[in-house]
């Protein structure tokens, strides 16, 4: 029944778009995701237990789930942009009630075969919002403040729980992609700027409602060595297996800093350390360029589709997984201070994969039906 509903849902047969996937697109995907179970296996001493059978089972679980969203048209997904938020916003609203507490914070719900992070899914869905909300928008209305009022209301409120968790490395990820949404579609430059100035002035407001623990982390990555076995632990060993791998690695399995298990988190937020470690750095660069090689064909479909909804869907989607890359890498490296980001396809977790070839499969929906157009403007519904 789900794929008879899926081919009457366009003019397109199923087999016309299964022709239409991109599959060295599927090929670039699956390259990272092997990256990552073979560092979650070598994490384990050569163990496909705990992580890397798992992560096997989600990435074939998640697959399914970017086929059968890149198979349904993109019509469907815009009448579905605001249910969707809405429902990852109450589940947001049930991490407050009813959210399984781990490492100081609370941030997931128990669903017994998955521990599911609302805030991931919102990553998504504020990008299908904010999409159909401006398709819907007439470009002359978008610079008007009444009608920037509904879409900066879409990013606040999930921003607003989600800092509550707390989890300011992804409020401030759910910040940037909702604001990208709002430059692409065309808003005014003079709003940008005053935005950009209200920001910094902030600054200082912001930093009192800060956690300790948040602002220790940002003393840290001001001075590493002021506490080098507490709060700089993770930064310092992360640099010393990063330089340690050199260009070609010390060997896979090899890594002394994550097999003696100096190198903390190797299985999550530094897996990247980890595989420069015992890739070095070709291992590194062969990585970023299956990642570069990700974004260039998201830009590339986001500049072809002929419809404001796809445009803005895929770049924010685009703009979510670079933050995702860049953020995790520049966090091991040093460059920012240290935040809770994943790195996509390759780090060990279940929302967040899953919830990432979610975005990938509405990428490929609106790839696959590219050459369909959307009515436009009429409203904000």
């Amino acid at each position: 029944m789900v794929l008879e509903a899926i081919s009457r849902s366009g003019r397109m047969s199923l087999l016309d778009k299964l022709y239409e996937i991109n599959w060295i697109f599927i090929l670039l995907i699956t390259a990272i995701a092997a990256f990552g179970f073979a560092m979650l296996y070598s994490a384990a001493d050569g163990s496909f237990d705990p992580w890397a059978s798992r992560q096997i089972v989600r990435f074939c679980a998640g697959m399914v789930i970017l086929f059968v969203i890149a198979l349904i048209d993109p019509r469907i997904w815009l009448q579905l942009a605001y249910p969707a938020y809405g429902f990852a916003l109450i589940l947001l609203v049930a991490v407050e009630v009813a959210g399984t507490t781990g490492m100081g914070a609370t941030r997931w719900i128990n669903l017994g075969f998955i521990q599911l992070q609302p805030s991931e899914l919102m990553k998504i869905t504020l990008a299908l919002a904010l999409a159909r909300y401006y398709h819907m928008l007439e470009q002359d209305r978008v610079s008007h403040p009444l009608y920037l009022l509904p879409a900066l209301a879409f990013i606040a409120l999930p921003v607003a729980l989600v800092l509550r968790q707390p989890d300011l490395g992804t409020a401030l990820l759910l910040s940037v992609v909702g604001v990208s949404v709002i430059f692409m579609a065309g808003l005014s430059w003079r709003y940008i700027v005053a935005a950009g100035v209200a920001a910094m002035a902030a600054v200082p407001i912001i930093w009192e409602f800060l956690h300790p623990y948040q602002r220790e982390r940002v003393f840290t990555f001001l001075d590493p060595s002021r506490d080098p076995l507490g709060a700089g632990y993770h930064t310092t060993q992360a640099k010393i297996a990063l330089g340690s791998g050199g260009v070609w690695g010390k060997g896979y399995m090899e890594g002394t800093q994550s097999h003696l298990n100096f190198l903390p988190e190797k299985q999550t937020d530094f897996i990247f350390v980890m595989l420069s470690e015992e890739m070095g750095l070709m291992g590194g660069l062969a990585l970023m360029g299956l990642y570069a090689a990700v974004l260039g064909f998201a830009l590339t479909v986001a500049v072809g589709i002929r419809h404001q909804f796809g445009r803005l869907l895929v770049a924010a989607l685009a703009v979510n997984f670079f933050l995702y890359v860049f953020i995790n890498v520049a966090m091991v490296m040093g460059l920012i201070p240290v935040v809770g980001v994943p790195l996509p396809l390759v780090s060990y977790g279940g929302s967040a994969m899953l919830v990432i070839l979610a975005g990938f499969g509405l990428l490929m929906s609106i790839y696959v039906h590219r050459s369909e157009e959307l009515p436009r403007g009429g409203g904000i519904i």
